[in-house]
């Protein structure tokens, strides 16, 4: 499986595409993540790649993994990314029935 990109390289990779300086693409980055952070709770769709949504979690019994005693776990809410429709065929392109699964 191949590694991940680092903040670093998609700065390059982008800013050599457009032509922009690597300040203004990093600048673009940290823009696009605040604005991702604020409009979160009324879900965050980046068109062609997929939607962040907000979701809560429900309250749950756990288990202290020091103690081994149960506790109880507070009703959450969390984030959570749904890939686009391109994003999904583009991942089952070709690859038959073992190939890379989108979970929910």
């Amino acid at each position: 499986m191949a590694k991940a990109m680092t903040r670093s390289e998609i700065v390059n990779h982008l800013s050599q595409k457009t032509g922009l300086t690597k300040k203004v693409t990093s600048q673009f980055l940290n823009d696009l993540a605040s604005l991702a952070y604020r409009e979160v709770k009324n879900s965050f769709e980046i068109p062609g790649i997929g939607k962040l949504v907000l979701s809560s979690r429900k309250a749950r019994i756990g288990r202290s993994a020091s103690t081994g005693k149960f506790v109880g776990v507070a009703t959450q809410k969390v984030v959570k990314f749904r890939a686009s429709k391109k994003i999904k065929e583009k991942l089952s392109e070709g690859t038959g029935s073992g190939g890379p699964r989108i979970v929910r």
